[in-house]
């Protein structure tokens, strides 16, 4: 860009373009930790462990024991509705 010009909308394209780039650059970081989960799921299955069931116990440990104490109170409560208990 020359200095004869301006920078369109008040936007400051330098940076801008820093912002950018880390956000590109956290997104490998991402990618590589999304792969090394998957590696780790892959060993743990290969011990014997049931990758499905891991998943769900980790989305429960993120979640307030309160919070999952109901959704399976919910849960047994249509199961019995639904005869499949």
């Amino acid at each position: 860009m020359s200095e004869t010009q301006e920078e369109p909308q008040g936007i400051a394209g330098d940076e801008l373009l820093r912002f950018i780039d880390r956000i590109e650059r956290m997104e490998e970081e991402k990618a590589e930790l999304i792969r090394d989960i998957r590696d780790i799921y892959q060993e743990a299955k290969s011990n014997g462990f049931d990758p499905k069931v891991m998943k769900e116990i980790v989305k429960l440990r993120k979640k307030n024991p309160d919070e999952v104490d109901e959704e399976e109170a919910i849960l047994r409560l249509y199961k019995q509705a639904l005869g499949m208990v």
